[in-house]
């Protein structure tokens, strides 16, 4: 096969030349008609509108006041099309500005189609085929985004079917730039856009331009995606010298150095094998980006972009140094207000009001679909960033939370007291956005947060198991327990890491040993994880968590485009409460334990885990394990921080029965108060739901 494939293309080069497609088999041109106006059009420069070539037309045809004009001074292309698939928007964001770019800077003028709204038949008609193309990382592996789906399965096909052959898009010149991130590792990085860009080659298609892989993770895609759109035009714009003299193409030669970091047309037109070859070939500015926290200097740089800086501060961030965060919660507001604290003041004990909620790392290794924080946060599987020491976070973190409890000073409802007590933050929720525990160091952090007395809530994403086992004594450590099964929880998570399954059991093994308060916290989607309690209950000999969370998911209006969830995709309490109660019972199940019988907790004598707490307002339940916290058949799952601190800074081994303490009867599986607080003023907002199911009537969750 591999002898026949050169001579197949020379006669596809030799066929081009003849019908005038290019000069020859290693380089090409684009049509443009540049559209002549009347002698008058140009004030009077008859000469120039009417001179064959742009050699005396120089004062009129490239001046800038008239390089809008739809007259001769506007060369554009012809039958030229920029296609893109986009996910969350930056696809779509980048082919209107490569549209803007080249009308107003190169005066090329191509129309702009969302690959949804695309016939791939068509493709044939077009002269120019410009793709900008994000890559989607789905429960199907790395694939095209949803909307752009159709046409790669299309191209992927007929690129494959001989019916079709290596000459089917030889009128058609093409070009693509990839939206993708280095982090998911060299074999999903980009692999929608590099897929296509082979496939339309096997098609006959000629490149104007060797495909671009724009890297988010390297913070500098958009610099990469200038310097390609700058190459594109100059190949575009026939008055360009640089389009005589390039090749545009790289000629199919068996001596060409596999090393060199153009594409080597041999691997991506000639094997016609479904798995692509040239994954590991550079970008077209000759710059790799593997290393994604650094420049070509091997300098590190600042995890925070001024451009994530500035979104981060619109959402009510507060930026600390170059990689951490804190947010004041919407429960430390309202409890500031007296109405009422959030799950972990009914779960736990704590003052809501004097919660900080913060990280050391605004960077995640994975990208949940049900995440709130519109995937605009940086993702790594390690850290590669510039680090600022832990004594400055915490300094910093704790100055600006005072700062934010300030503005609430003259706040209608503010209790004096609650506000004098806010500005000395006793709890620090670490799980605001990120993964804590990538931070190199965590552990000097959580120190620093206990020798002030802060007690932390420390959450992980469970990819990184030798951090858990490394980490200190944590007030309480929660593992995110996403999905039940490898395909769900590569479908929820959507993880970095191609050994995600082994390291997500790995970090809930990690747990086992840890002897302090751990708890697996688990997020419903319905349609996603909802139905797998047996499966669930099957993690839970890895950890042996003391606790089990579980919260129905938040829908704020918008995933981003990451995702299709909808409000359908929420439970309700009484679901999530349902859910509960099914874990317990298939726990109990799979140990061979009599499922009648007196109840215990909410549950049968010899079932392991009972039913603890509930908090309505944000749908969400606690699961306990009755040895040690259910004491002559009370519930105690409240901590005593002070003692935990005391404990803490003997440097002595305890556990975490050592500072428990019981549970308020508000807060306990069934109470009338659901949850709230009766200390705590309630106010309900007005909702108008029309249609909504009267017996649906419990509610959905609206926060965290």
């Amino acid at each position: 096969m591999s002898s026949v494939l050169p001579k197949l293309r020379a006669l596809r080069d030799s066929l081009r030349t003849k019908l005038g497609l290019h000069g020859g088999p290693s380089t090409a041109t684009v049509a443009v008609e540049p559209t002549r106006k009347p002698p008058d059009a140009c004030g009077g420069a008859e000469s120039c509108c009417r001179a064959d070539d742009d050699a005396g037309a120089e004062s009129c045809c490239r001046a800038d006041d008239n390089r809008d004009d739809a007259g001769c001074v506007a060369p554009t292309v012809t039958g030229g099309r920029i296609l893109f698939g986009s996910q969350t928007g930056t696809a779509r964001r980048l082919a209107h500005k490569l549209a803007n770019s080249l009308r107003t800077r190169h005066r090329v003028d191509l129309q702009v189609t969302d690959l949804a709204d695309y016939d791939p038949e068509d493709l044939v008609k077009e002269k120019v085929a410009l793709v900008v193309l994000s890559t989607y990382e789905s429960a199907d592996g790395a694939a095209p985004p949803d909307a752009a789906r159709w046409f790669c399965k299309w191209a992927s096909e007929s690129s494959r079917d001989e019916r079709f052959g290596m000459l089917y898009l030889m009128r058609v010149k093409f070009a693509v730039f990839g939206c993708g991130n280095r982090e998911y590792g060299a074999e999903r990085f980009n692999a929608a856009a590099r897929s296509l860009d082979a496939d339309l080659a096997r098609l006959g298609g000629e490149r104007v331009l060797r495909r671009c892989d724009g890297d988010e993770s390297s913070g500098k895609m958009e610099e990469q995606f200038h310097d390609w759109v700058d190459k594109l035009a100059e190949r575009l714009n026939p008055e360009g010298a640089f389009a005589a003299k390039t090749n545009l193409a790289p000629a199919v030669d068996a001596d060409v150095d596999k090393k060199e970091t153009f594409y080597d047309t041999d691997d991506e037109e000639g094997s016609g094998d479904d798995d692509y070859e040239g994954a590991s070939a550079g970008s077209e500015d000759g710059m790799d980006m593997e290393d994604m926290g650094g420049d070509a200097t091997g300098e590190k740089r600042e995890m925070v972009t001024p451009q994530l800086r500035a979104a981060l501060t619109k959402q009510g961030y507060k930026i600390l140094g170059s990689h951490s965060g804190v947010k004041l919660c919407r429960w430390t507001k309202a409890q500031l207000r007296g109405r009422g604290g959030c799950y972990k003041h009914s779960f736990y004990g704590i003052e809501s009001h004097r919660c900080m909620e913060a990280t050391p790392s605004l960077a995640c290794a994975n990208k949940c679909v049900f995440c709130w924080r519109h995937h605009t946060n940086p993702v790594g599987r390690e850290w590669r960033w510039q680090m600022d020491d832990a004594e400055t976070i915490v300094e910093k973190a704790v100055s600006e939370h005072r700062g934010m409890i300030k503005q609430m000073k003259g706040v209608p409802g503010v209790i004096p007291e609650r506000f004098e007590e806010g500005m000395d933050p006793r709890h620090c929720a670490l799980s605001l956005v990120g993964e804590p525990i990538m931070y190199p160091e965590i552990d000097k952090f959580v120190g620093l947060l206990h020798a002030k007395r802060i007690s932390t809530f420390l959450v992980t994403n469970a990819q990184f198991p030798d951090a858990i086992k490394n980490l200190p004594a944590i007030t309480q450590l929660y593992v995110s327990v996403d999905a039940a099964t490898p395909e769900t929880l590569k479908a929820i998570d959507r993880p970095l890491f191609g050994d995600y399954w082994d390291r997500f059991v790995s970090s809930l093994t990690a747990l086992r040993d840890k002897n302090q308060r751990t708890v697996y916290r688990l997020t419903l989607v319905k349609g996603m994880n909802a139905e797998d309690a047996a499966e669930y209950a099957k993690l839970i000999d890895l950890g042996k968590p003391d606790f089990i969370e579980i919260k129905g998911m938040t829908y704020c209006g918008t995933t981003s485009g990451a995702s299709n969830l909808t409000m359908e995709n929420v439970p309700y309490h009484e679901e999530v409460k349902k859910f509960g109660e099914d874990l317990c019972m298939a726990r109990l199940k799979q140990q061979g334990g009599d499922t009648g019988g007196e109840l215990t907790g909410g549950t049968p004598k010899e079932a392991e885990y009972g039913l603890a707490c509930e908090h309505a307002h944000s749908c969400c339940i606690l699961l306990g394990r009755k040895d040690p916290y259910l004491v002559d058949g009370a519930w105690h799952t409240w901590i005593d921080y002070e003692k935990f601190q005391d404990l803490a800074a003997s440097g002595e081994q305890f556990r975490s029965e050592d500072y428990m303490l019981p549970t308020p009867h508000w807060s306990v599986w069934g109470a009338e108060e659901g949850g709230f607080d009766p200390g705590e003023t309630r106010v309900r907002k007005v909702r108008n739901h029309p249609g909504k199911d009267s017996a649906q009537s419990s509610p959905r969750p609206t926060g965290d």
